[in-house]
């Protein structure tokens, strides 16, 4: 019996053969297809910037450093997502904190977020980055969140790992209509690969040169970026402490290759999450929802176990699943409650809503190869292990 994963990266011959041109050129890294893939991304999104990176962790982190963010400051994100969303302000010294979701969207309640924030000027510890995370692939309310964040003086960083493609308003995820940087994610499980990678995008040409400058060990061979005077050719400064978090070429060649298909890969994803809904329509669960004035891009099909009338745990119903070869998954676990945030302070009953969704999640297998035929024996396995 043939196993369905949660997640699969789709290849086709044009992008083997997009990487196969480069590996037969003359540049492997730091060459032409680094900015034709940022080029073509910021077109799509409508954004004035866009810098490849290693991955989207490194666009995190990036994004922090080019806030500036440090000791002693402190960001906000949401409980429910991949660690690494409040890693990147660890490794800038600054403190963390979060916010809880609302249980409607799985993203930052803005309710939530606006008695915090309130809260927090009262007692001169507000964040100076926000950092709302598009869970599943939704956007954030970002319009609600850019408002309460100009009004307290606080810088915003999307991270949109899950929501390239995904629609906000009239703009797409990544315009920074109302944030000063997004963060993309290449990673295979994600819509689009470039097999580990990832895109800080933004509108502002100062945050841009700053992370193209940190991007790369923080060293310039640019004259307006130096202190001293050249002292001929060869001559580079490093002009702040940086990271090698370069993108290759290799990678880019694949990105682009796949931007191109990037409005199939979400054509068929929306397909499948119709199916599954209509399917799964009168099972002792809930489906995630669209919100109005946006579209997902659907990277996760997280479903809400009904446990009270199943009379079953999750845990029993993960395990069947896996047994009849449908590999689901869980996201996430709450970043409160790993042990590094726990002895920082954190602890359960500190953000009741995402800890009740993660109690009851159980993510679907979702991608673009997924057949029809497979998507069917998902959920007759689901409705079989429910019982």
């Amino acid at each position: 019996m043939n196993t369905i994963p949660y997640a699969r990266q789709s290849i086709s011959e044009d992008d083997i053969e997009a990487v196969v041109e480069v590996l037969r050129s003359d540049w492997l890294t730091q060459g032409p297809r680094i900015a034709e893939f940022e080029a073509g991304m910021a077109a799509y999104c409508g954004t004035r910037y866009a810098i490849a990176v290693s991955s989207g962790t490194a666009a995190l982190h990036l994004a922090c450093l080019a806030l500036e963010l440090g000791h002693g400051d402190l960001l906000w994100t949401s409980p429910n997502t991949f660690a690494a969303s409040a890693n990147c302000a660890r490794y800038c010294g600054a403190d963390v904190d979060f916010v809880d979701i609302d249980p409607r969207t799985y993203n930052i309640s803005v309710p939530a977020l606006e008695q915090k924030l309130a809260r927090a000027k009262r007692a001169g510890r507000l964040p100076k980055v926000l950092l709302p995370v598009h869970f599943g692939g939704q956007s954030c309310d970002m319009r609600s969140i850019g408002e309460l964040a100009g009004r307290y003086g606080v810088r915003v960083v999307e991270d949109a790992s899950h929501a390239v493609g995904a629609e906000y308003g009239s703009r797409k995820v990544g315009s920074c209509a109302h944030a000063d940087v997004a963060v993309f994610s290449f990673h295979p499980v994600k819509i689009m690969t470039t097999g580990e990678g990832g895109m800080l995008l933004t509108n502002d040409e100062a945050l841009a040169r700053r992370v193209r400058l940190l991007r790369t060990h923080g060293i310039t061979r640019d004259a307006l970026e130096m202190s001293g005077e050249s002292e001929g050719p060869w001559y580079y400064e490093q002009a702040a402490l940086g990271y090698n978090y370069r993108m290759t070429d290799m990678q880019a060649a694949l990105g682009a290759s796949q931007l191109r298909r990037l409005d199939d890969f979400l054509s068929r994803r929306r397909k499948l999450v119709r199916r599954y809904d209509d399917v799964l329509r009168g099972l002792p669960l809930s489906s995630p929802r669209e919100e109005a004035g946006g579209k997902s891009a659907w990277h996760l099909y997280v479903i809400q176990l009904d446990l009270e009338a199943l009379g079953v745990p999750r845990r029993t119903v993960f395990e069947r699943m896996r047994a009849g070869g449908v590999l689901v998954n869980v996201h996430y676990i709450p970043v409160h409650l790993q042990p590094y945030y726990r002895r920082l302070g954190f602890k359960r009953g500190d953000f009741p809503a995402s800890e009740r969704f993660y109690e009851r999640a159980l993510s679907l297998p979702l991608f673009h190869g997924l057949g029809d035929a497979d998507q069917d024996r998902v959920c007759g396995t689901l409705r079989q292990s429910l019982q």
